[in-house]
């Protein structure tokens, strides 16, 4: 039976059969036709009954006489019996469908009538704030230029790949044409697996608009690309042109495509691509099974690897950022909907026609109310770029695979000029498998964009590798995120995920059924994020779901400058932020950039605290005890002042570094570094400012570290103790580096602190200390900072710390050289009043433990009771040998008694310096090859409580100096220019060259007691 609730008794349809017994054969049939209130005519049928004696019974549904489609423009011009395709509104873009048009006296202007039943879901509405309504195009024109067609594929045409037949035919336009107006026409089986056979192809036709002298600049309009072999429209050594209001659907290949890096100033405005599926012409196009077969262009026996190589097939394949999307829908590609791909230099016919970097600092075109969705890597990408050299042995790789590339846009393309934003504005990026958006530059800004069912919505990826990338940032604005929103989708057309959702319906899921669905996901940064709303992030048995999240797996450092403000997180927000936790996905969660994941709350819209830093809970690097635990989150809320401290070590490269708050010594993080087999290793911590650190390693120290204090502003400052072998020998040196260049400036030779207390406080100078094996460095940003700029706008300010260590030197260091102190409280103070302001840390009071000897930048660490001798040669100023003597009691003193004074130092090798030492004596000795300005000089220092600079020889130096202080006293200090080379040292003709000094420079020396 088949009828209506409450339709009374003439409204079922009914039919019945009696049952006769085993293996009978009967059934029942009812069916009655429905009419819809927009006029969709359907049938039901029900039935019930055997055959054969085994049950069946069941109901359908069929449109009878077609379904009425309501589209937002008017349409009148479609005709009866032409053919539309309505594009996916879920993950797969094999959910497009193609549909005849049926006679409809009854449609208004607006309305058509299909022949048929969809088969999925087709959304034509605006759901959470997000515009998902199905795109309708016509795939009749009334011009139809077609390619004859065999019923399968043959000889070389890649057969391998398709069964189809792929050798089409082909439109190509050269330069120098009168005129090229295409307007109307329908293109169905063009082009062809073959390089340059494309379906309409302008070829080196240079300008094409008033530029290049056209009255009427070229247009390709309202046209209809769709069965095609290789392409929609190629744009090749081509600029000025304008394609709008075509469509292109079911090809090969990048579909509308820029091909060598030079295009520029074409519009794409209100075209619509779809179902763009892989193809085998370069490496972006092919697929992963492409990508592996196909090696005739790489060196020896190199095998691709597709995720990285291949697998970016594109809908609009956009070469030069120079061009204008303007109302475009990428609804379904392979790969990627619109990518902007950057040639670093331009390839193929157009070699040579701009400088290398050219395309990558070109300022973006207007990006405009653009739609992507359906696509399953992403649905835009903004970053990368090709491989500009052919294979060889060095790269094996073929000519023109993907390969990594930033985009930086400046006025005029000229890096030394200002930025100029990249804006994608009007962004919709709903139903991508991966990402609805990933861009890698800066400066980038979207605005006025929705992201919604997207396995991850956006993530802004920094422009490049500190310390070369000069501080760019990236911004999302006034933008929406929905995690899981109405649309649940269909079942089918290669929709390989089917779940239940948060609140229990079924539907279709991105990439797996437990992947970590992020809203906005922060990778590095600086990124800010302001004004955005985020609805249905609800996490399930089967998967996480957060509205802020992180790059899983990250490697990478993440910047203390990411920041969000005025977010709105709605109440089917069930969480917030995200940290990650070991298992599927995330891993051991325990790379660099898992564990240094940070953002700035500013207003405290997200945590309700304002100016808060929301880190990873076992981050000891930036707790202290005023921060706020949420275990949900894997988090921890804490206020303070934070940047990066980016360490380059070298020699050896393949070290974990241990880094820990001298408050938190029990905690330190390790972290493996980015760099692994390169030729220096990198390592990026963030720290809270003002405070103090300890370096070790799981090896013997590096013997070259370059320490750069980044995000800092001037007067930020840290005190770091590193670790290194007793006995070390070190040069310690500050300058600043210019990134463009390469070059140095404002080199400064560190000097020595009296002691650690004095070098942590200190707030003027730079300064290191040692103390037993660790070397303690006072680091202070002296320069402003601007903007975003990793560094000051003088360059970025460094520390290079260069160690000789001798074999057999014990590396390890005992866990905290800093006395033992409580961390200052700062707890978050919610919303408002806002919070006052935390009391400066102090500096860790410092007890003499260890001594110091330096000459000429070159230090000397000793940690043991006794006297300490440099042996220097007053004719060359070169160190002869250095010398430790244990504390003299009476026997060994007494055979020395003829000796009158304490200590002396002679000029000679061979020999042995002759002391005498009363018990507990302590003495460090300073040499500095430092230049007076009166001549060649070299400057000595001498600390500790037995301080003397003598000399061995027939002469008497002026210079000779002694100072001998009680134990209770403060430290003798004694400092000096030495002059070197006088005749009365009786120097050889032929000494020693190796010391020269400029007469132009003055040095201060400063002795250090500890």
């Amino acid at each position: 039976m088949v009828g209506i609730l409450g339709g009374g008794q003439l409204s079922p349809a009914e039919d019945k059969r009696e049952y006769h017994g085993n293996g009978t054969t009967g059934l029942a049939v009812a069916q009655r036709d429905f009419l819809t209130y927009d006029g969709t005519r359907f049938t039901v049928t029900a039935f019930s009954g055997w055959i054969k004696g085994v049950p069946h019974n069941g109901f359908k549904v069929e449109v009878s006489k077609g379904i009425i489609l309501h589209l937002v423009d008017e349409v009148s011009s479609w005709l009866p019996g032409d053919r539309i395709v309505v594009a996916s509104t879920d993950y797969s873009m094999h959910q497009a469908e193609e549909f005849n048009l049926l006679p409809c006296p009854e449609c208004k202007s607006n309305q058509v009538k299909i022949d048929g039943s969809p088969l999925y879901l087709h959304i034509g509405e605006v759901i959470d704030g997000v515009d998902m309504r199905a795109e309708v195009g016509l795939l009749t024109r009334n011009i139809l230029i077609q390619g004859e067609m065999e019923d399968s594929c043959y000889g070389q045409n890649q057969c391998q790949f398709f069964s189809f037949d792929t050798f089409g035919g082909h439109i190509k336009i050269l330069r120098n044409f009168s005129s090229v107006h295409m307007s109307g026409v329908e293109l169905k089986n063009m082009g062809q697996q073959i390089l340059g056979s494309y379906p309409v192809h302008f070829h080196l036709a240079e300008d094409v608009d008033e530029r290049g002298g056209y009255e009427r600049p070229t247009y390709l309009d309202n046209l209809a690309i769709h069965h095609c072999f290789s392409r929609c429209v190629a744009i090749h050594g081509t600029h000025g042109l304008l394609v709008k209001d075509t469509i292109g659907y079911d090809t090969l290949g990048h579909c509308f495509f820029l091909e060598d890096g030079t295009e520029q100033r074409n519009t794409f405005y209100h075209n619509l691509g779809l179902l763009t599926r892989s193809g085998t012409i370069l490496p972006s196009d092919r697929s992963e099974a492409m990508c592996l077969a196909i090696r005739s262009h790489v060196y020896g026996n190199y095998v691709p690897v597709p995720s990285t190589d291949c697998m970016a097939v594109s809908t609009f394949w956009i070469a030069n950022p120079n061009n204008n999307l303007i109302e475009n829908a990428a609804a379904g590609a392979q790969d990627v909907g619109i990518w902007y791909i950057f040639h670093r230099v331009p390839t193929g016919q157009s070699e040579g026609q701009y400088p290398e970097g050219h395309a990558e600092h070109t300022p973006l075109g207007v990006f405009y109310n653009n739609r992507v969705h359906s696509n399953f890597k992403a649905g835009l990408f903004i970053g990368k770029g090709v491989k500009t050299t052919r294979a060889s042995a060095e790269d094996p790789r073929e000519y023109l695979t993907v390969d990594n590339a930033r985009f930086h846009p400046h006025q005029d393309a000229d890096p030394e000029k200002p930025r100029v934003p990249a804006v994608i504005d009007g962004l919709i990026a709903f139903k991508n498998n991966d990402h609805g958006a990933w861009a890698r530059g800066g400066d980038i800004i979207f605005r006025n964009s929705g992201f919604s069912d997207n396995g991850i919505g956006l993530t802004l990826a920094s422009d490049g590798t500190f310390p070369t990338d000069e501080g760019s940032s990236l911004e999302v604005t006034r933008s929406i995120f929905v995690g899981e929103s109405s649309n649940f989708g269909s079942q089918g057309g290669q929709n390989s995920y089917w779940g239940k959702g948060a609140n229990g319906e079924y539907r279709t899921l991105p990439r797996n059924k437990t992947f970590p669905i992020r809203g906005f996901q922060i990778y590095d940064g600086p990124v800010r994020m302001a004004k955005c709303t985020f609805k249905k992030f609800i996490p399930t048995v089967d998967r996480y779901s957060s509205a802020i999240g992180f790059f899983m797996k990250n490697s990478w450092q993440i910047s203390p400058q990411n920041n969000v403000s005025q977010i709105l997180m709605e109440k089917s927000v069930g969480l917030k932020v995200f940290f990650g936790r070991s298992g599927q996905w995330f891993g051991s969660n325990d790379n660099d950039g898992d564990k240094m994941s940070i953002f700035h709350d500013l207003d405290g819209s997200v945590t309700g605290y304002p100016d808060t830093f929301i880190g990873r809970a076992d981050n000891y690097l930036l707790r202290h005890p005023g921060c706020l635990t949420v275990p949900r989150w894997n988090g921890v809320m804490c206020t303070g002042k934070f940047a990066q401290l980016y360490i380059q070590a070298r020699r050896p490269e393949n070290l974990t570094l241990s880094i820990a708050r001298a408050a938190y010594h029990s905690h330190p993080l390790r972290l493996q570094g980015v760099n692994r087999g390169a030729p220096y290793q990198q390592y990026q911590p963030v720290v809270m400012l003002e405070q103090a650190y300890v370096i070790q390693w799981d090896g013997r120290a590096p013997e070259d570290i370059i320490l750069y204090p980044i995000n800092f502003n001037r007067g930020d400052w840290l005190c770091v103790a590193l670790c290194y072998p007793r006995e070390s020998v070190f040069q310690v040196v500050a300058d600043i580096y210019q990134r463009r260049t390469g070059t140095v400036h404002s080199v400064k030779h560190y000097l020595a602190a009296p002691s650690r207390l004095v070098l942590c406080a200190h707030s003027g100078s730079d300064l290191s200390a040692l103390i037993c094996r660790y070397l303690f460095v006072h680091l202070q940003a002296h320069e402003a900072r601007k903007g975003h700029s990793y560094c000051s706008q003088q360059g970025c300010e460094r520390i290079k710390i260069m160690a000789h260590m001798y074999p057999g030197d014990s590396w390890s260091c005992g866990p905290n050289p800093f006395p033992e102190r409580p961390a200052a409280a700062q707890r978050p103070v919610s919303r408002h009043p806002k919070q006052n302001q935390s009391e400066t840390p102090q500096p860790p009071s410092i007890k003499p433990t260890c001594f110091l000897l330096q000459i000429n930048d070159t230090v000397f660490l000793f940690n043991r009771r006794g006297i300490f001798f440099m042996v220097l040669d007053a004719c060359s100023g070169a160190v002869v040998s250095r010398r430790h003597f244990g504390t003299v009691t009476g026997e060994n003193a007494a055979k020395t008694s003829s000796c009158s004074n304490p200590c002396l130092i002679e000029t000679k090798k061979g020999t042995s310096p002759t002391f005498i030492s009363k018990p507990g004596v302590r003495a460090v000795l300073l040499i500095s090859e430092l230049t007076h300005p009166e001549g060649h000089s070299l400057c000595v220092c001498f600390s500790g409580s037995f301080a003397m600079l003598g000399y061995k020889g027939q002469a008497k130096p002026s210079w000779i100096k002694v100072l001998n202080h009680a134990g209770y006293q403060k430290a003798a200090s004694l400092q000096h220019y030495v002059p070197l080379k006088l005749k009365e040292y009786q120097c050889p003709a032929n000494g020693d060259e190796s010391l020269k000094f400029g007469a132009t420079r003055s040095y201060k020396c400063v002795s250090i007691c500890t």
